[in-house]
């Protein structure tokens, strides 16, 4: 949020909680308690466990799952992390209708974080895209704005891709309107509108753009 001192060790454990918990013990590089010192106590069952050594193993590829970046600052009062999120629209970023930030720069860095690991042979996007309150209006769904959003993080993605990151696959998500996990039938993210009370699908017109760009 800050450069202050705070504000950039209350990032680095959100960092270490979210990005790097997983994937740095299966690369046998242990738990980054170095960021996040709590974590020393997990590092603290090595000996008696060999975690390191059950943790690591051989994989093909890393499913990368990006929306938004999580800007956050130092709060004591939250407890462990120390760190609260702070919201796009507080900060007057752009941002979707779920609130979170569009910024395809931050889906460049993390592309470029997780494809400096050593063992990262392949990098595969498996969710990315964007919720909108989209409306069915004579029979269509003009959603520009989520076009515009895949433009510009496909264009960041093609920047990794010539930048020489190996990226093999990218899945958008998501092809229909669904039951979302956390937000119900809320947060539409589908290139096709899903009715849920008929079950009709109707393709928006960002499904139609993925069809043109896939095409040409």
């Amino acid at each position: 949020y800050t450069q202050s001192d705070n504000d950039i060790l209350a990032a680095k454990r959100v960092d270490s909680l979210m990005n790097r918990l997983f994937i740095e013990p299966a690369q046998g590089l242990g738990f980054p308690t170095a960021d996040w010192d709590v974590l020393e106590k997990f590092q603290i069952e090595y000996g008696t466990w060999r975690l390191n050594d059950r943790m690591k193993f051989d994989f093909d590829f890393i499913g990368l799952q990006n929306y938004f970046p999580l800007t956050v600052k130092f709060n004591a009062f939250i407890p462990v992390i120390q760190a609260w999120e702070v919201k796009a629209k507080s900060r007057k970023k752009p941002h979707t209708s779920m609130g979170w930030e569009i910024n395809a720069n931050s889906f460049y860095n993390i592309i470029k974080q997780f494809a400096a690991y050593p063992n990262v042979k392949n990098l595969m996007i498996t969710e990315n895209g964007a919720a909108y309150h989209d409306k069915l209006v004579n029979g269509s769904i003009v959603d520009t704005e989520r076009i515009e959003y895949f433009e510009l993080y496909l264009a960041a993605l093609l920047k990794a891709k010539n930048d020489g990151l190996n990226i093999t696959g990218y899945m958008a998500w998501t092809l229909m309107d669904n039951f979302e996990w956390a937000e119900g039938f809320n947060a539409r993210f589908g290139l096709v509108h899903t009715d849920f009370k008929t079950l009709k699908r109707t393709i928006k017109y960002s499904g139609y753009w993925w069809q043109e760009f896939l095409r040409n």
